[in-house]
């Protein structure tokens, strides 16, 4: 093992990656330079990603050519990447929990002492020195399934440091992060600019670009749509990812208050196959007209919670929807009682991508009036409600024809909008409801969530965007391992919210 130490300069030129027909990457140039963080700004399926995965060696470009301090680069693999000081942490990070810091860290790069043993008290030396000289605090000994998912990502940084990366690659670092966590990031992210090393920083937060970005790159649809500075303004950024004028704020009016609850969670519990509960005693109501958004880092019971709302896992305790009892009941029960759900993964488990526009929009209401009469569909019922909604939801489609899998990510996640909005609504539960959106369709996404706010509905939206939540939620609850840790105000301040997320209780 080595060191790591600052330097290098990287360019890529005229880089083009293509999946069959689809173009992912079309002749993009990009240049960082040493000691720079430079931000490579684009909305989810921008080609962001699929960039980085070339110059790290898991993609070969179809055109195109990297250099590295002036000199041309073939990268076959991740170990011709490292090999030329380049390293990357992915968003979903590549450690062995059962393994300690140090086994991961060594993993691929043992070295030895004489007679062949692993040499374990020099790798120790190295990861130390690293750890202290960034302020990046690992336990060698420490088991990493143990370990905050902040605390994972240091060591995935540590592991790239310490076989010499001087180009460093962060795919969305923060999306699995707390608002203390992403700030110790940063601070760490700047010590390592300080040092001399190049960091490529991944993302679609806005925010974040302004505040730790030297330089801006935006991507859009694969290509290089500009370069931009981080005092420009967020609507300027926002404008350049998805090419049109955005609003960013969501007009929403105080709450109505003194209604009595309307939906109600009593001391629901779900246990995993291990007998683990991953949804633990968990209690609240919403009033209506009222919007409860449940935040926290991924992972900590949200899924759960709104699978067991809509019959998906069977849990213990009781959920009331006006004073009727919805715990018990199938999926189908719970959606014809008046349920809207928008699921997190709306691939998996909202949309049948082969199935057209129309299909879609009626996917679980095929059954009843007035798209089902004796047994069959009325087609031309199908084809007016697909018409109608398209043009209520701004879906941008060929046709109502075409399969909802030919739409981009905000047209399809607006067909779920659409479908779940227009049944006869007494509760919306919507999770995750803008992942995979352009800031345009999550614009309209909210302004629709908060139109139904307005006509009385109660709402849980479940986010691990802290953006959507604070401009969305009437209260925020803050989950942490299956537990509800805090209901607060959204005056709450971003800090609060963030110890909340780590574990603190009210």
């Amino acid at each position: 093992m080595t060191k790591g130490t600052g330097g290098g300069s990287l360019e890529l030129r005229g880089i083009t990656k293509r999946f069959g027909s689809l173009v992912a990457n079309d002749g993009i140039d990009l240049e960082v330079r040493p000691g720079e963080i430079h931000c490579l700004l684009g909305e989810n399926g921008a080609g962001k990603s699929t960039l980085m995965n070339i110059l790290y060696g898991l993609y070969e470009p179809d055109e195109g050519q990297l250099l590295i301090d002036d000199e041309p680069l073939v990268v076959r693999g991740p170990r011709d990447a490292i090999a030329a000081g380049i390293g990357m942490v992915h968003q979903h990070f590549m450690l062995i929990p059962v393994f300690t810091v140090l086994e991961n860290i060594m993993l691929g790069e043992e070295r030895t002492r004489r007679g062949g043993l692993l040499d374990h008290a020099r790798a120790r030396r190295d990861v130390l020195d690293i750890s202290r000289k960034y302020g990046l605090e690992v336990d060698p000994d420490a088991v990493v399934g143990g370990l905050p998912v902040g605390v994972q990502q240091r060591v995935e940084i540590v592991k790239a440091l310490i076989r010499n990366a001087r180009v460093l690659i962060l795919d969305e670092p923060t999306a699995v992060l707390t608002p203390q966590e992403t700030e110790e990031l940063f601070t760490v992210m700047r010590a390592l600019r300080e040092a001399g090393h190049s960091i490529v920083f991944i993302t679609h937060k806005l925010k974040e670009v302004k505040a730790i970005a030297d330089r801006i790159t935006v991507i859009r649809r694969g290509a290089v749509v500009g370069t931009a500075d981080p005092s420009d303004s967020e609507a300027e950024l926002a404008a350049l990812m998805v090419g049109r004028d955005v609003r960013l704020t969501v007009d929403k009016p105080p709450a109505a208050a003194g209604a009595e609850p309307v939906f109600e969670v009593r001391n629901l519990t779900v246990l995993d196959e291990s007998g683990r509960a991953v949804l633990d005693d968990v209690s609240f109501d919403i009033r209506p007209g009222e919007i409860l958004g449940v935040a926290g880092v991924q992972g900590n019971g949200q899924t759960e919670l709104a699978e067991a709302i809509l019959g998906l896992r069977t849990a213990t305790g009781t959920i009331t929807l006006d004073g009727a009892r919805l715990s018990g009941r199938t999926p189908r029960q719970v959606l014809g009682g008046g349920v809207g759900f928008i699921p997190e993964d709306r691939g998996h488990d909202a949309l049948v991508e082969s199935a057209s526009v129309a299909e879609n929009l009626v996917l679980d209401l095929y059954r009843d009036a007035p798209f089902g009469r004796h047994g069959s569909i009325d087609v031309k019922a199908v084809q007016d409600n697909a018409e109608q909604r398209v043009a209520e939801f701004d879906i941008r489609t060929t046709s109502v024809h075409a399969a909802v899998g030919t739409l981009s990510g905000g047209n399809q996640q607006k067909v779920v909008v659409a479908r779940e909005m227009s049944r006869p609504l007494r509760l919306l539960v919507a999770a995750q409801p803008t992942r995979g959106v352009d800031v345009g369709a999550m614009a309209f996404i909210h302004e629709r969530i908060v139109a139904e706010r307005a006509l009385g509905r109660p709402i849980l939206i479940i986010s691990t965007e802290l953006d959507e939540i604070f401009a969305l939620a009437d209260r925020i609850a803050v989950m942490f391992r299956g537990k509800i840790v805090g209901i607060v105000p959204p005056e709450t301040s971003r800090e609060r919210i963030g110890l909340l997320m780590a574990g603190a209780h009210e």
